[in-house]
């Protein structure tokens, strides 16, 4: 499980003035959720870059006062223009109280299919799951090696450890395989000359 850690200090004022007056020294407002309630914090942007960026999964390690606290993002807020992160939630994993988070799903094997021509394309590119923290997963994988031309795998082949429930919908397809347009065209052609070729042969006497 990748880890980032980030340096959090506590703020006693909140609102949206003093939230302002905070990101105008470079700080975003946070709220950190736990066993304990609430904690209002703030990080920087540096800070939740790598954590927030990625289409890995990470655990963050927020540090308030030398006290680490091992957590995810319940949401997050950017600014509808700029994009900027303007307010940020954690949400403390405690042992026994499971949590849903997104993870990458990746294919594992190898098609046939795409040796021959075929392109494998990705449909989803993550899967919500839900499990105890010392149970979670960084990504999932599904089996892609019997699959042809055409073919689909669906979230319900996806590969996972009994103590890991997917909540994505079941049917949900995953990764396909397009048969590209030089195949269909050529199949199109010999379908098109065996239907020439019945036409022309002589009927049975």
């Amino acid at each position: 499980m990748q880890v980032v850690t980030i340096d959090a200090q506590e703020r006693e004022k909140t609102g949206k003035s003093a939230n302002k007056a905070l990101r105008a020294t470079g700080r975003i407002p946070a709220v950190l959720y736990g066993k304990n309630g609430a904690r209002n914090v703030s990080v920087t942007p540096a800070g939740v870059k790598s954590l927030v960026y990625t289409p890995e999964f990470k655990v963050a390690k927020l540090d308030v006062a030398g006290n680490p606290i091992d957590c995810i993002i319940k949401d997050i807020q950017f600014h509808p223009v700029s994009d900027q992160i303007v307010h940020i939630d954690f949400l403390e994993m405690i042992a026994d109280h499971k949590v849903k988070v997104n993870v990458p799903v990746r294919p594992k094997g190898e098609s046939e299919a795409v040796r021959a021509g075929g392109k494998l394309v990705a449909s989803m590119r993550k899967v919500t799951i839900e499990a105890l923290p010392g149970d979670l997963v960084d990504e999932l994988f599904v089996d892609i090696s019997k699959m042809g031309l055409g073919d689909s795998v669906r979230v319900s082949d996806i590969e996972r450890p009994d103590t890991v429930s997917i909540l994505s919908v079941h049917s949900t397809p995953v990764f396909r395989i397009e048969i590209p347009r030089a195949l269909k065209s050529a199949a199109a052609e010999e379908a098109k000359a065996g239907e020439v070729k019945s036409k022309e042969a002589p009927a049975a006497s």
